[in-house]
């Protein structure tokens, strides 16, 4: 069997391929469903194409015919974080700045300190004052069923806005703040919380929906802790503590859509 040029692309395709998936998998916390498929995919190729059985190939080809649609019904949090890290904006980033023009970086720019600064003096002031606070960024996947379960706003992003919906005599300080089209979307929102044992016990309740969401959806939560005062960010389930002002507006630059 001769090997061709066009065979070795072929490989290096499909393993680059299988490599950027299983990326994306373990950013989004579906790990083990991405090592259930491929099992069952190498079983199915090894039992029905290399040693040809019957029976078994014919079960398994039938799974095959409706495996995604099962992998759909049961899994269906884990597929649409999923999607949202394949259609994330930062990872096509290069290719859109080839086609982008230096003016429309210069109003990205000004859109992204415009936005950002105001969350960032909103959680130092927050910080100092040991408010509590908890707010999450949309991201490529809509929080929508998130902010119904609060109260609408609708309002452009203000540092003063913020620190009053968390001040602790309002009503609204105990929920989540959702930011979403660079507006300030819903207050008092309630989030799922995160099982995960590995967090530490002194981190409360406001650490753990930030970290839920992060491994529900992409967005990014932003927490100023009642008790210490320290910020922390939980992005793609993982969750950063004690961050400094500089290190905030760095990583909420980073991640703001501010496209």
């Amino acid at each position: 069997m001769e090997i061709t040029l066009l065979d070795i692309f072929d490989i290096a395709l499909a393993a680059l391929l299988l490599f950027y998936v299983y990326r994306i998998m373990k950013e989004s916390g579906a790990l083990n469903l991405f090592f259930g498929v491929l099992c069952f995919v190498i079983v199915w190729i090894v039992a029905s194409q290399i040693m040809e059985m019957k029976l078994i190939g014919t079960v398994l080809n039938k799974f095959m015919s409706i495996g995604l649609l099962i992998i759909v019904i049961l899994f269906p949090d884990q597929i649409k974080r999923f999607l949202g890290q394949l259609g994330d904006r930062k990872r096509w980033r290069f290719f859109r700045k080839l086609f982008r023009s230096s003016s429309a970086g210069g109003e990205r720019e000004e859109r992204l300190h415009r936005n950002v600064l105001p969350i960032v003096y909103a959680c130092m002031n927050m910080s100092k004052t040991r408010t509590g606070a908890l707010i999450v960024i949309e991201q490529s996947i809509p929080l929508d069923s998130y902010e119904q379960s609060g109260d609408q706003i609708d309002a452009k992003i203000n540092s003063r806005l913020i620190e009053n919906i968390f001040f602790k005599n309002s009503p609204l300080h105990d929920g989540a703040l959702i930011i979403a089209g660079n507006r300030l979307k819903s207050a008092g929102c309630i989030l799922p919380v995160s099982h995960d044992t590995n967090l530490p016990r002194h981190l409360g309740l406001r650490h753990r929906s930030a970290l839920g969401i992060s491994q529900a959806t992409d967005a990014v939560a932003v927490v100023v802790s009642e008790e210490t005062g320290y910020i922390s960010i939980a992005h793609n389930g993982k969750l950063t503590t004690r961050l400094s002002n500089v290190e905030l507006e760095r990583e909420l630059t980073e991640i703001f859509p501010a496209d």
